[in-house]
């Protein structure tokens, strides 16, 4: 009996061995020409190593170097910029708009409004001299209506749009993290919406004025009296003066830049790359934050500025005394006869440019 169990011991012993010769031997099989691969790789990183360490340079450093300068790798995802795994100009971009664009821009809204209360609390705005009760018709219904839905959708857009670019610096602060999420989750669809119609009307409205705006020999003279708001002068100017004329093509030029710029972030699906949508967002912020302080100028001038102007804007007419003091080239031109006759509810006859 004990030398049956000696031979039964004997053989699973012998099994057991043979078992685990055949896995050392299926190991050392996948295992030992991965050695030739393992010492090669250590043998050039030792050469890369030691080649850098003389040449003064930091392997890790040279690589993290050449992803930030945008050197081509792999990344599994396709399509766009493909194998850029850092863009380092997004960080030049973030330092420019929460720089120079947010802080100099607010410096030049928050400066022309100042500047333009001082001067109303100092010279009160043109008065007008002289009302005659005579009416003369300056803009028809169609370029009042295109005005104000201009002017609303501007306004519209202007609020939302900079509430996204100082929300983080003036909202927050006001309304919480939670509230300024909540109005976000508001402002940006009504922007990007309503960047599309005010898109439209400003088009039309820069053709439809574009005769209206063309410079003339006298409006230097405007600029040299600067239009008169400081003195009691009168300088020559037609339908526009020089300074509407200048608003005008500052509209023209910052309004262009802005729709365009508004184009590559409105559809970034059209495939643009960072760096443009990147310059896209700058340019439209610039060029947002520039019309913006002239549309705070216009409105002043419109309105507390000039006694008379916003009357035009709402009834069509003037007053024959605000145009000869503010416009006296255009008058001239409705009196002899370029343009047809109308009548007021006054009864007064009055004059209506072609």
């Amino acid at each position: 009996m004990s030398e049956s169990r000696s031979v039964t011991v004997t053989r699973a012993r012998h099994l057991r061995a043979m078992l685990w010769s055949v896995v050392l031997i299926a190991v050392g099989a996948m295992l030992l020409p991965l050695t030739a691969y393992i010492w090669t790789s250590a043998v050039q990183a030792q050469e890369s190593t030691e080649q850098a360490q003389a040449d003064g340079r930091n392997p890790r450093s040279e690589y993290w170097r050449d992803v930030r300068n945008a050197e081509a790798g792999y990344t599994a995802v396709r399509g766009q910029e493909t194998g850029v795994l850092i863009q380092s100009r997004g960080e030049t971009w973030r330092e420019v708009r929460n720089g120079p664009v947010m802080i100099l821009g607010a410096i030049m809204v928050v400066g022309m409004i100042l500047a333009l209360l001082a001067y109303h609390l100092t010279k009160g705005g043109a008065k007008l001299e002289h009302r005659t009760g005579r009416k003369v018709l300056r803009w028809a219904m169609s370029d009042r209506v295109l005005h104000w839905y201009t002017a609303v959708l501007f306004i519209v857009l202007a609020i939302t749009g900079f509430s996204l670019l100082w929300g983080r610096s003036v909202l927050i602060p006001l309304l919480g993290k939670e509230g300024f999420a909540a109005w976000a989750g508001i402002a940006k669809p009504i922007h990007d919406y309503l960047a599309l119609a005010f898109t439209a009307g400003l088009i039309v409205m820069l053709l439809k004025w574009f005769h209206h705006n063309i410079p003339a020999s006298y409006d230097r003279e405007w600029f040299r009296q600067a239009g008169g708001y400081f003195s009691s002068s009168h300088p020559p100017a037609g339908f526009a003066n020089a300074g509407e004329k200048a608003y005008y093509w500052v509209l023209l030029i910052g309004g262009t830049a802005l729709v365009i710029s508004g184009f590559y972030l409105l559809f970034p699906n059209l495939g643009f790359e960072r760096a443009a949508m990147q310059t896209a967002n700058i340019v439209h912020g610039v060029s947002a934050l520039v019309l913006t302080t002239a549309v705070v100028a216009h409105i002043y001038l419109g309105t507390l500025g000039s006694e008379g102007a916003l009357e035009g804007m709402i009834t069509g007419a003037v007053d024959e005394g605000w145009a000869r003091q503010h416009h006296s080239v255009w008058l001239d031109e409705v009196q002899q006869g370029s343009g047809r006759s109308t009548h007021e509810a006054t009864g007064r006859s009055a004059t209506a440019p072609t």
